[in-house]
């Protein structure tokens, strides 16, 4: 799925309203950058009218942009007749770029774009899924960034922040992955990592899990949705947990790991350890596998696999429909039990799900039955994702533009 990576008219997570006050002015500061990135050059009055802030507001925000060398003041445009001249805003960011590195279960990609949302590079690198190697993934990772940054230099730009997505569970102090069952992982310092093998190393840099930033990146979609539940299925499966307008994280990073859900009983033994979970009977590499894939998955990696996956079931393709039968019933129950226990409004469906979500919310919709069929549970919906494959790295983007709107960055590595 290819997309803008400006992300059009996208609602930023979380209004004033529902900010302390702390908060409030690193928000409206987003808002103004956002603006102005989104519209180009405004006046004063423009802003104000299309943000919904006050006229005093945006001058008072507009004076700590320019003092930040976030926004300029561009050439006055003058009205016909008497008067004082107009004086638009633009952004002034010309010589910055923010840098996404993303590392799924078959390559390495990097995404390097303007604060405008103008996509100044974007590579991919296959890294032939060595399990259990992550020093050879890692060299991978490096040689990607390596381009990326020298891109970057080329163009005359800074990169003034940059974020890693693992397709993995992410927490501690500092922050690495904490495991990886697609890529055979343990705890891995991938910062460190990268550091030490990457010269020109940037200062302000994140980890971060995809399934969190994807999450926030499909709300944002949903005006009006403040509990949400966003699974995916690209690589693994994997989800997270939107409550009252709040990502939850959980005690060590693992909240909404749906895909490791142990569902059935005297099923045969995951690689986290527990027996019969979700992801041993409705993994991608399970279905795959279940549907004579296996040389396909081999050949032409997962995403590709899942693609062609995807297009026999649709197509109704026996093999894989009848694997995709027995594998969405599985799905369902599991968002059976996440519905019933967080009562959500939404379960956005990510990754190749996505392109299968009507199934998907047949299956969950045949398994609710009396209160939460006719009742209030019965409210909860199953939807496809916005942004399929490329969520989470436009998630990451996106919330590093904003953190760069909102003022100087607090990066914690």
């Amino acid at each position: 799925m290819s997309l803008d990576v400006r992300g059009g008219k996208r609602r930023a997570p979380g209004s004033a309203s529902s900010l302390v006050s702390a908060d409030v002015r690193a928000h409206n500061l987003g808002i103004v950058a956002r603006y102005l990135a989104e519209n180009g050059p405004s006046s004063r009055s423009q802003i104000a009218e299309g943000s919904g802030l006050t006229r005093g507001a945006v001058t008072v925000l507009a004076s700590s942009l320019i003092e930040a060398a976030v926004v300029r003041e561009a050439q006055p445009k003058y009205k016909a007749g008497k008067g004082r001249p107009i004086v638009p805003l633009e952004l002034a960011s010309d010589d910055v770029a923010l840098l996404v590195l993303q590392l799924d279960a078959d390559k390495a990609t990097a995404l390097l774009s303007s604060v405008a949302g103008d996509v100044l590079l974007r590579i991919a690198e296959p890294h032939g899924r060595p399990m259990g190697r992550p020093e050879l993934i890692l060299d991978v990772l490096a040689a990607t960034l390596d381009r990326a940054l020298e891109a970057s230099r080329e163009m005359g730009r800074r990169v003034a922040e940059l974020t890693i997505v693992a397709f993995a569970p992410v927490g501690g102090d500092p922050v690495q992955v904490i495991a990886d069952t697609d890529l055979g992982w343990g705890h891995v310092d991938v910062i460190g990592g990268l550091r030490a093998r990457v010269q020109g190393f940037p200062e302000a840099v994140r980890l971060v899990g995809d399934v969190h930033v994807a999450a926030v990146a499909e709300q944002g979609f949903n005006p009006g949705i403040k509990d949400l539940c966003y699974v995916k299925s690209n690589s693994g499966i994997g989800g997270a947990l939107i409550v009252d307008g709040k990502l939850v994280r959980g005690g060590f990073g693992l909240a909404g790991a749906l895909g490791h859900l142990p569902v059935r009983p005297g099923g045969i033994v995951c690689e986290c350890g527990q027996i019969g979970c979700l992801v041993t009977v409705a993994g991608p590499d399970a279905v795959l596998i279940a549907a004579g894939m296996g040389e396909e998955l081999h050949r032409d990696g997962l995403t590709s696999a899942l693609a062609e996956f995807s297009r026999r079931v649709l197509v109704g393709e026996p093999a894989a429909t009848a694997v995709w039968d027995e594998a969405r019933v599985w799905i369902a129950r599991s968002l059976q039990l996440v519905a019933v226990t967080l009562d959500p409004q939404l379960i956005v469906l990510g990754g190749y799900w996505s392109l299968l979500s009507e199934s998907i919310g047949q299956s969950f919709a045949e398994q609710r039955k009396g209160f939460f069929a006719t009742g209030a549970g019965s409210a909860v919906r199953v939807v496809p994702g916005r942004l399929g494959d490329d969520a989470a790295l436009l998630g990451a983007l996106w919330q590093a533009r904003d953190r760069y709107f909102s003022g100087p960055l607090e990066i914690k590595t």
